[in-house]
C-alpha cells in the first residue's frame, strides 16, 4: 500500500476504539488493527472511489491492516457492472480473514442480479475457506429471503454446517432471519429437526426469539422447539 493510504488511515485512527474493536475480532493480531471507525472508512471509500489511487489500492492485495481490508470491501460495494464486481470479489475473498470484513461487504449490484449471483454462491459454499463460505451464506440471507426467496436454499445453507464456529454462526443467523421473514416454511425445519446440528438448531431459535419482529405467541412456540 502506498504511504498516502497509510497516512489517511492513521489520521483517522482512534486508540480507544482500537482497544474496543480488537475484542470483537479476536482472531486478528492486535498490531493489524488501527482503530478506524466504519463510518470514517466508508467516507474515505466514497471520497477516493473511481480514482487511480483507488485502483492502485484494489490491486495491492494482500493488505496488512484490518482497516485496509474493510476499505477494500467498501470500495467494491459501488461497482456497477456485475461481471466486474464478481471478478473483484473473487480476487478479494481469499484474503478476507474475519467476520466483520466478510459481513460488512454489501455489493449493491449483486442485489440487482440475483439469478446471475446464485451460481457463484453455490460455488463459494463449496470453498475450503471459512469466510468465502460465510460470505455465501450472508448473501443468501441478504438477497434471497424476500422477493427472491426459494425454500430450496435451505438445503444449501444446511449443507454448509461444519466444525467452523464462524460458518455455523452464519447458518444460525440465516435461519433466524428465515424464521422472521419466511416463518411458515422455516418453522417446519425445526419441527422436523432437519437442521442436523443441535447447536445450530438452538442458536437459530435463540436469535429469532430475541428479535422484536416475531410476535410473542410465535416466540413461545419457538421456545418449545429447542432441543434439550
Amino acid at each position: 500500500m502506498s504511504n498516502e493510504y497509510l497516512k489517511m488511515l492513521e489520521t483517522l485512527a482512534d486508540e480507544d476504539y482500537k482497544k474496543f474493536h480488537q475484542k470483537l475480532i479476536p482472531n486478528i493480531d492486535e498490531y493489524r488493527v488501527l482503530g478506524v471507525r466504519t463510518p470514517k472508512l466508508r467516507a474515505l471509500a466514497k471520497k477516493i472511489k473511481n480514482t487511480d489511487l483507488a485502483n492502485e489500492f484494489l490491486a495491492s492485495l494482500p493488505h496488512k491492516y484490518y482497516e485496509e481490508n474493510n476499505l477494500h470491501a467498501f470500495l467494491l460495494e459501488d461497482i456497477r457492472d456485475f461481471d466486474e464486481a464478481i471478478k473483484r470479489v473473487e480476487e478479494f475473498l481469499p484474503f478476507v480473514d474475519n467476520w466483520a470484513t466478510c459481513d460488512g461487504m454489501k455489493i449493491k449490484v449483486f442485489r440487482k442480479n440475483p439469478h446471475k449471483l446464485l451460481p457463484y454462491i453455490k460455488k463459494w459454499l463449496k470453498s475450503n475457506d471459512v469466510y468465502t463460505v460465510r460470505f455465501a451464506i450472508v448473501m443468501l440471507l441478504s438477497v434471497y429471503l424476500d422477493e427472491n426467496f426459494d425454500k430450496s436454499h435451505y438445503s444449501l445453507v444446511c449443507g454448509a454446517i461444519c466444525d467452523e464456529y464462524y460458518i455455523n454462526m452464519a447458518v444460525a443467523w440465516y435461519f433466524s432471519f428465515a424464521l422472521i421473514k419466511q416463518y411458515d416454511s422455516a418453522v417446519k425445519l425445526f419441527e422436523n429437526k432437519q437442521i442436523k446440528n443441535k447447536w445450530v438448531h438452538n442458536k437459530s431459535l435463540q436469535k429469532a426469539i430475541e428479535s422484536f419482529r416475531i410476535n410473542e405467541k410465535s416466540k413461545q412456540y419457538l421456545k418449545s422447539l429447542k432441543i434439550k
